[in-house]
């Protein structure tokens, strides 16, 4: 699950369990897929109603990923500012 972020700076803000993100935890993270090509940064994310979807972009390209873990997405890891997605890259 991924979560927008309170509008009011003052809200507090939950602590999440593994697997839960907030956007603004991801945005910045770069995205590699799982054949290791550099899809570029996340610029930032929207909800298309069904879920979020992750704007990618490496300055020439911008990719909508949708944000399903364990589908297109394989794993997250905010230490390494890291997300590796199952995504052809030339989509």
């Amino acid at each position: 699950h991924v979560y927008q972020a309170a509008a009011d700076a003052a809200a507090p803000v939950w602590k999440l369990r593994q697997g839960q993100y907030y956007w603004t935890d991801l945005e910045g993270l770069r995205v590699r897929n799982r054949e290791g090509v550099d899809l570029g940064l996340v610029d930032h994310l929207f909800d298309n109603g069904a879920h979020p979807v992750l704007v990618i972009r490496d300055g020439e390209r911008e990719r909508l990923v949708p944000f399903v873990l364990d589908h297109h997405v394989d794993s997250v890891d905010l230490e390494q500012k890291l997300i590796v997605v199952d995504w052809d890259p030339d989509f």
